[in-house]
């Protein structure tokens, strides 16, 4: 782990992390819910990974030998799909294999806070990655989530993202309006998207998928945060930049965006005034 977040972040950085993943092609395991299953897939492919989605019991555990990194989605929560998590989790561990957690609609339900505070007992994470209402909710703060969408304010998200760092050891990184990616030691605001995004249904899970790509293929977790965060916005204001009728052609768009997002392209990119040290 780095001492501190890349707040200097160029375009040239940024393809040096899109060919990592290109010349790597990690094992990207997921264990996610069915609702956005086929879009994660995918753009973990788009993103030059490959996608595997073991995600029961013993198959679980047999993949996490072959894995670059694993993600844990907490949109569905069944029974066998969450003993399958922490298979694949403690065979993970034993191979230092990164974990991230992705806690879809936690905040929302008690048997879903109940599965991530087991997961956060049992497993370190090297990333968290949620909305401002489930990374508060984790962080024990006030939090308002409906199903698996953040409502109400979050003025002191930061801090939240920063006590979850703190309490975790994880890196920590916050999707809303603005994310925001968080260590112990401090935080910073990516200001990259676009509105759309909100439009389209498994953004988030697809953020996870992101993540647990570049972290499959980079050695340190604060750079394949703040990177896939980053490439994952500057994809959506592109996907925006291309003719759309509305979500569902902007989903296609998005898609489009990533596979065609190469390190030349991400090189070009003045990305100046783009992280901002927060805390």
């Amino acid at each position: 782990m780095s001492e501190s977040l890349p707040t200097d972040t160029t375009g040239d950085d940024l393809a040096n992390s899109l060919r990592a993943i290109a010349d790597g092609s990690p094992l990207v395991q997921h264990l996610t819910n069915e609702v956005t299953m086929n879009d994660v897939a995918n753009l973990t492919l788009h993103w030059d990974a490959l996608p595997v989605m073991a995600d029961s019991p013993g198959d679980a555990g047999e993949m996490a030998n072959g894995a670059s990194a694993i993600l844990l989605n907490t949109g569905q929560v069944p029974e066998t799909k969450v003993e399958a998590m922490h298979e694949a989790a403690e065979t993970a561990a034993e191979r230092d294999v990164p974990i991230i957690l992705d806690p879809v609609g936690v905040g929302a339900t008690p048997t879903r806070e109940g599965v991530a505070e087991e997961l956060l007992e049992a497993v370190d994470f090297s990333v968290i990655k949620g909305n401002y209402g489930e990374i508060s909710a984790l962080a024990g703060v006030e939090a308002e989530v409906k199903g698996v969408e953040s409502v109400g304010e979050y003025e002191e998200i930061e801090d939240a993202a920063q006590s979850l760092a703190e309490s975790t050891g994880a890196t920590v990184v916050t999707s809303g309006v603005e994310d925001v990616v968080a260590t112990a030691n401090g935080a910073v605001r990516l200001s990259v998207g676009h509105e759309m995004l909100g439009e389209v249904v498994g953004t988030g899970c697809m953020l996870g998928a992101t993540i647990a790509s570049f972290r499959g293929a980079l050695e340190d977790a604060e750079t394949a945060a703040v990177h896939g965060t980053l490439a994952f916005g500057i994809a959506g204001e592109l996907a925006a930049e291309m003719p759309h009728e509305g979500p569902a052609s902007y989903r296609t768009n998005f898609h489009d965006a990533v596979a065609g997002f190469s390190a030349t392209q991400a090189a070009e990119l003045d990305l100046a005034g783009r992280v901002e040290r927060v805390a």
